[in-house]
């Protein structure tokens, strides 16, 4: 018997193994991106880090690598498991009321998160609205959240998507929920990185995959991941995830003043313990809420068994 969590809708090819289902995740998003990030060095767009060197390299940054990894899971799910999208979690109505719903969430988490930093004495103020002295950085600006749209998009349909989905197939939520949050925290990871970060990945991909979980698609986490990521880099002007935009602040310009725990360090705030309590406390929310109490917009998938 399988269990289902988007759609019922049987898939007519091969599911990896559980346990497989990671590694093959690992592997597609790897060797689809591996030639964007040589390719991107070789440019001049990014450091030898892989880290881009403007606005215009982080646009590209988001948009071709992450088109490949999309890609490459979709031409796996369609062709190697035979399953529709809607099994992947694009299904539902009110899409774009869902995504714009998320995305608004995601900038409301986000600023809680830092201005609760701010307020602990992790940060100081710098510039008040810098970035409306420059055209420049505004148009960047507004280009980057239609990037990162597409960025933590494609993230969404391979993590919490496919390989949610698929481990759920397999096996059960559980091990869905363990799987996706595990490769995700694998492909976030980098040497010598505090232990801190790797439980910030960890958290963050349980938040997510209980979101998608709880609504019965991905359209909404689709928009509070792009919400959460625009404004933490364009709103302060802190790091994302250890990336530096290269533009003014669109609110204030934040400088870290207090210590790594509280600041995030150089991964910028979705590291910092505060924010690590945020995204823990709403997954918690999100798995006990009584699901009748869901509005029609995000309403719970119906649980479902069918014949593999």
């Amino acid at each position: 018997m399988t269990q289902t969590i988007f759609s019922s809708e049987p898939h007519r090819g091969w599911l990896p193994w559980v346990w497989l289902s990671p590694i093959v995740c690992i592997l597609l998003v790897a060797f689809s991106s591996l030639p964007f990030d040589f390719g991107f060095e070789w440019l001049g767009l990014a450091d030898a880090r892989g880290k881009p060197l403007s606005a215009f390299g982080f646009c590209l940054f988001l948009l071709l690598p992450f088109a490949a990894m999309g890609a490459a899971v979709w031409a796996w799910s369609r062709f190697i498991e035979r399953r529709s999208v809607a099994t992947l979690g694009l299904t539902g109505e009110h899409r774009l009321r869902k995504h714009l719903s998320g995305l608004i969430i995601g900038v409301g988490m986000m600023a809680l998160a830092i201005i609760s930093i701010w307020l602990a004495g992790g940060y100081v103020s710098k510039d008040v609205l810098p970035a409306l002295a420059s055209p420049a950085s505004l148009f960047w600006i507004a280009i980057l959240l239609a990037c990162f749209v597409i960025q933590s998009g494609v993230e969404e349909f391979i993590f919490r998507g496919w390989l949610l989905s698929t481990a759920t197939r397999r096996w059960n939520l559980t091990a869905g929920f363990i799987a996706s949050s595990s490769a995700f925290t694998f492909l976030h990871f980098s040497p010598h990185q505090p232990v801190r970060e790797i439980v910030m990945a960890f958290m963050f991909g349980l938040f997510a995959c209980a979101w998608a979980w709880r609504a019965g698609s991905i359209w909404g986490v689709m928009g509070w991941h792009a919400g959460w990521n625009w404004f933490a880099g364009v709103g302060f002007a802190v790091p994302i995830t250890g990336f530096d935009l290269q533009l003014p602040a669109l609110f204030v310009r934040l400088s870290p003043s207090g210590p790594d725990f509280l600041t995030g360090g150089h991964a910028g705030p979705e590291s910092s313990v505060l924010t690590i309590g945020l995204l823990a406390a709403a997954t918690v929310f999100l798995l006990v809420w009584p699901r009748g109490s869901l509005s029609s917009t995000q309403r719970a998938p119906a649980r479902s068994s069918e014949s593999s």
